[in-house]
C-alpha cells in the first residue's frame, strides 16, 4: 500500500474527514504537494474496498469488517498473500482490501466471522489439495479462521515462518510427536518439520477453510499478460522464471 493511503487511513482513525478539503486532509498527514494526489489516493482507497466515499451525502468512512449496514453482503479483510510453493510473499496484519462476499457463500461459517480474514493464493503446489471440493489455485482466494490455532491430520493451513505466509497441508505424525507440512502438488519444496513442543513459538496463522475461485477466463487473462511479461525479459534461469511468474500474476490481481 502507498505511504499516502496508509497515512490516510490512520488519520481517519482519529478523525472525520468527510469536511476536510484535500488541501487540509494532505496538510493534515504532512503531504504539501498538489491536493489532486490526495484524490488520486482516496479513490485508490475506495477501488480497494477499505473506505467509502458518498459524495451525495458528503461522507467519507472507513470499511470495518462485518455485515455491512446497507445491505447483506461481509465484508472479510484480506491480508495480502500466501505463496502455496517456496515462502516469498510477506503477510502481516495489514488489511490490503475487503472481499465482499454475501451471508449464503459463508454458510455455517456466518458465525465465525470476526475469525475469519482472505489471503491470495499465489503458486501452483496445492492445485491438488482439497478444501470443500475445490483446489487452491494460482490467483485464488482463501478464506481462514484464524481460530483453529492447532489443526487436524490433513488440514490446509496458513502458516507463516520467519514473517512470511505460506499455504501447506498438515499432517499430524503423533508416533515422532511432530507436525510435516508439506506442497500438496509439488515435490520440489521440502517439507517443514514442527516438533510438537514447539508449536507454541511456531506461528500457525489458521486453517483454510473455504476456497473462493478465480473465473476461468480471468485466470486465463493474468496469465497470458503475464507471459508477455516474461518474454520481454530474455532468457533466464528456471527459478528467476518462476519467481517473475509469480510476481507478474500478483501484480495482475
Amino acid at each position: 500500500m502507498h505511504p499516502i493511503q496508509e497515512k490516510i487511513l490512520k488519520l481517519m482513525e482519529t478523525q472525520d474527514v468527510s469536511n476536510l478539503t484535500l488541501r487540509e486532509i494532505a496538510v493534515k498527514i504532512g503531504e504539501f504537494g498538489s491536493p489532486q494526489k490526495i484524490k488520486h489516493h482516496l479513490n485508490q482507497l475506495a477501488q480497494k474496498g477499505l473506505i467509502r466515499i458518498d459524495k451525495k451525502n458528503n461522507k467519507i468512512e472507513k470499511i470495518k469488517a462485518g455485515v455491512n449496514k446497507e445491505g447483506s453482503l461481509i465484508s472479510l479483510p484480506i491480508y495480502g498473500s500466501a505463496n502455496c510453493g517456496e515462502a516469498t510473499f510477506f503477510a502481516d496484519d495489514h488489511v490490503e482490501g475487503y472481499l465482499k462476499v454475501s451471508e449464503h457463500i459463508l454458510g455455517n461459517l456466518i458465525d465465525k466471522i470476526k475469525h475469519l480474514f482472505v489471503l491470495r493464493a499465489v503458486g501452483t503446489s496445492m492445485n491438488r489439495a482439497d478444501v470443500s471440493g475445490n483446489a487452491i489455485e494460482n490467483g485464488d482466494y482463501v478464506i481462514v479462521d484464524k481460530e483453529v490455532a492447532v489443526p487436524s491430520d490433513g488440514d490446509c493451513v496458513v502458516s507463516v515462518i520467519d514473517g512470511v505466509a505460506n499455504i501447506k497441508k498438515i499432517y499430524v505424525d503423533n508416533k515422532n510427536q511432530q507436525f510435516i507440512l508439506v506442497s500438496e502438488s509439488n515435490q520440489d519444496f521440502p517439507p517443514i518439520y514442527v516438533h510438537r513442543v514447539d508449536l507454541d513459538s511456531y506461528l500457525m496463522a489458521g486453517k483454510v477453510v473455504k476456497v473462493m475461485k478465480q473465473p476461468d477466463e480471468l485466470a486465463a487473462w493474468r496469465q497470458a499478460g503475464a507471459r508477455d511479461i516474461l518474454k520481454d525479459l530474455g532468457p533466464i534461469s528456471k527459478g528467476d522464471y518462476d519467481y517473475y511468474e509469480n510476481l507478474c500474476l500478483q501484480e495482475a490481481m
